[in-house]
């Protein structure tokens, strides 16, 4: 999701500044939310043409992806103007809370909220779903359909993410875990306590970024350096758990 939105809002982010900011606003918004949406439909598909949409079918389609939306960045890159939408491309890459405003805020508030309400709503059908497809089958839950629903859903939240603040990664997958270790594998606790430990997580970097250098640093590099050797221990403690 987050490579569509990536390749829908770079090459229109160097237009920020031209014409009506809000009218580019809600462009970049409606680009970020088509690219994700096609995005995950097309890695979807992609996973079910070796016949069955697996997790490790979806992974290598999501890899197959990702590596497209990388060309489609570094051709908007290359063709952009290398003294003013160059460098607004770059550093839009690197993720940063610089230049978001309450402006942007209210254009993608109202979409934010309707896909957080969907999933807070969902959540405990995530508990049914974690048993399998069959196990939720016969307890009346429709799983192709909770998970379309749950991934529109997210792939909006991703989008106007994106869109607002650029590419900040690693939170989505230290977060989680870190909220399931203090809560517990149940949905209903573990969704909102991502929520609120993903926030204070990005205000505590947030300020770090803006105190430890003259120049502000951009988050999506200290997101990176925490993120990635975190999650290299936890993943060193999982694998120990399973031999």
């Amino acid at each position: 999701m987050e490579w569509a939105a990536r390749c829908g809002t770079g090459g229109d982010r160097s237009l920020r500044g031209v014409g009506n900011p809000f009218a580019q606003s809600l462009k970049a918004m409606a680009l970020s939310m088509a690219g994700g949406l096609l995005t995950v439909f097309l890695t979807y598909m992609l996973a079910k043409i070796s016949g069955q949409s697996t997790t490790i079918s979806l992974i290598l389609a999501g890899m197959i992806m990702s590596s497209m939306m990388n060309a489609l960045i570094s051709l908007a890159k290359y063709t952009a103007d290398p003294y003013s939408k160059l460098p607004a491309i770059t550093y839009w890459l690197l993720g940063s809370f610089a230049n978001s405003t309450y402006g942007t805020l209210r254009l993608v508030a109202l979409p934010m909220i309707v896909s957080i309400i969907v999933i807070m709503l969902l959540r405990w059908k995530l508990n049914i779903l974690s048993m399998g497809d069959e196990e939720a089958m016969t307890m009346g839950v429709n799983p192709v359909r909770v998970r379309l629903i749950i991934i529109m859903a997210c792939t909006v939240l991703t989008a106007c993410s994106v869109m607002a603040t650029g590419i900040i990664g690693w939170v989505g997958l230290v977060i989680p875990h870190i909220s399931r270790i203090l809560m517990g594998a149940d949905h209903k606790n573990l969704i909102p306590a991502s929520a609120i430990i993903g926030g204070v997580f990005m205000v505590a970097v947030d300020i770090i970024a803006r105190s430890v250098m003259a120049a502000e640093i951009p988050i999506g590099i200290l997101t990176a350096l925490i993120g990635a050797p975190f999650f290299a221990v936890l993943f060193r403690r999982i694998g120990g758990n399973t031999r």
